[in-house]
């Protein structure tokens, strides 16, 4: 049974998707079978995993409104281990349309428990909003990860974004937990980011991921080639990040640390019997 996680944070530009598609990209590579959900409308969690649509190809759209199945929708990306459930720019319109179903917080859900059996991790990267994609996002969720950028204002709305997980896990998903948050354009040199280092502990304790994923502008551009940083720079300071993310996800999973004893020195090809998949 796969474990749903929710990428989500109310502000945009917190490196969401960066985490969604390289934390996926990551795992993937460690032998997990992994499936990116893109509900967000600007779809770059699609692009950015390579996968572009065709006339007539199914997306999380038709799955929303009916018009497909979950198994149509998906696509293969360059790794096998990781899957992708596109958006295009149709879903804008989803949220209008969800408004007026019965039971329209639950329609992702249901859309997705045929993939149930499928994956061993399912990361839905949502939308810069707290609307209903996100609502819907939250309820088929079993957990959400908050990226949150290392700027003053990337702390203005936590509260209110963690009060509206509260919610959501007492009026209508009750097994949804808060797995923590991940850090992103972390730079330890200067104070604001150590700052806010610490203002985030105070909201998820114990729970905040201790790899920080720093500032890095190959990160950046990764995405305008459509490649994760994976493909686009193994050897970068953010490739590293993400890997070494991944690893502390999966030991918070259960996962024996020994395991990943000597995977590190993939960075710059030192380890000959790791591949990127890419």
């Amino acid at each position: 049974m796969a474990e749903i996680i929710s990428l989500a944070n109310q502000k945009g530009g917190v490196g969401k998707t960066t985490t969604a598609i390289n934390l996926a990209w990551a795992l993937a590579c460690l032998d997990q079978e992994v499936l990116v959900v893109d509900i967000d409308p600007q779809s770059n969690a699609t692009s950015g995993l390579g996968v572009s649509l065709g006339e007539g190809d199914k997306n999380v759209y038709d799955l929303l409104s009916g018009r497909a199945r979950a198994h149509e929708a998906v696509k293969q990306t360059a790794n096998e281990w990781l899957d992708v459930l596109p958006a295009s720019h149709d879903l804008a319109g989803a949220e209008v349309e969800l408004v007026g179903l019965d039971g329209r917080e639950m329609v992702l859900k249901n859309a997705l428990a045929p993939l149930d059996e499928m994956y061993k991790f399912i990361f839905i990267d949502c939308p810069p909003s707290l609307g209903l994609l996100t609502v819907n996002a939250l309820a088929a969720s079993d957990s959400v990860i908050t990226p949150i950028q290392c700027e003053y204002y990337a702390m203005e709305g936590l509260a209110y974004f963690t009060e509206t997980v509260s919610k959501i896990k007492s009026f209508i998903n009750p097994a949804l937990t808060v797995d923590g948050g991940i850090l992103t354009m972390y730079d330890s040199r200067i104070n604001l980011s150590n700052q806010v280092r610490e203002e985030v502990a105070k909201y998820y304790g114990a729970r905040i991921y201790k790899t920080p994923v720093p500032r890095n502008v190959r990160l950046a551009e990764a995405p305008s080639f459509g490649q994760t940083i994976f493909a686009y720079d193994p050897a970068s300071r953010g490739a590293q990040a993400y890997f070494e993310l991944a690893m502390e996800f999966l030991v918070r999973r259960g996962a024996n640390p020994k395991q990943f004893e000597g995977l590190k020195s993939y960075i710059g090809g030192e380890d000959e019997d790791f591949d990127f998949g890419g």
